[in-house]
């Protein structure tokens, strides 16, 4: 099947507008001028259009390939505003900064809070050793009914690896002007995550020429998911 079929710009360019879109802080707009400095012209809407699409095809193909996690999941939630109403997005992340998963609800207690870490046991299957929270009165009785032999820990600054993780949703949300729609929120916020998660190198962590090659496998990557 071909995924690009009845498309008028070839597979690269569909395929680098995407990477563009969910890799930097970029707008639909600010990709068009790109392209049209490169002599491809393409509007905002189609890039749009993109984005959603080849975004969720592009996210699934990248969650199949993914490698698994770490062993300490940091988990927090953050109010939004999808089309003037308040929700709130649930993120876990583990000790390396990956994205294991985010995940839209209406409320914060522990019905919400219940739910969140079936999905992660759906997910992932055993959840992990440990899990650090803030200390939210939402946390304890799902922790100690779906996972009572996974350490949970409540230290202060301990979880802010994933109030970090937060602050990049944050940005890309004021420069959306925040999300339409629920279904925009999630289809954007996973492809987000997918995409992060490819090129969550530890730069800073590394020497620049492992860097490098780290990177190159990471491109290496992304071609085969958008082939």
């Amino acid at each position: 099947m071909n995924t690009y079929k009845r498309h008028r710009l070839p597979p690269d360019i569909i395929s680098y507008v995407v990477w563009l879109y969910y890799r930097f802080n970029l707008s639909h707009r600010d990709i068009e001028d790109i392209l049209a400095e490169r002599g491809i012209t393409v509007s905002h809407e189609s890039i749009r259009l993109w984005c959603i699409n080849f975004g969720a095809l592009y996210t699934r193909r990248l969650k199949r390939k993914h490698q698994g996690y770490g062993d300490t999941f940091f988990i927090d939630e953050v109010f939004v505003k999808i089309n003037g109403k308040q929700h709130y997005l649930w993120r876990a992340v583990d000790q390396h900064g990956e994205v294991v998963d985010v995940y839209l609800q209406a409320k914060r207690d522990g019905t919400a809070a219940r739910r969140f870490f079936k999905r992660l046991l759906r997910t992932h299957g055993s959840v992990s050793r440990k899990i650090a929270t803030d200390k939210l009165r939402s946390y304890p009785v799902p922790h100690r009914k779906l996972m009572p032999d996974v350490i949970h820990s409540t230290e202060q600054y301990e979880h802010n690896r994933v109030e970090q993780s937060h602050e990049a949703t944050r940005l890309r949300e004021r420069g959306m002007r925040k999300f339409k729609s629920i279904g925009q929120a999630r289809q954007f916020l996973g492809a987000l995550a997918a995409v992060t998660n490819l090129f969550n190198l530890g730069r800073h962590l590394v020497r620049a020429e492992h860097y490098r090659n780290l990177r190159m496998s990471a491109f290496t990557e992304w071609s085969r998911v958008v082939a």
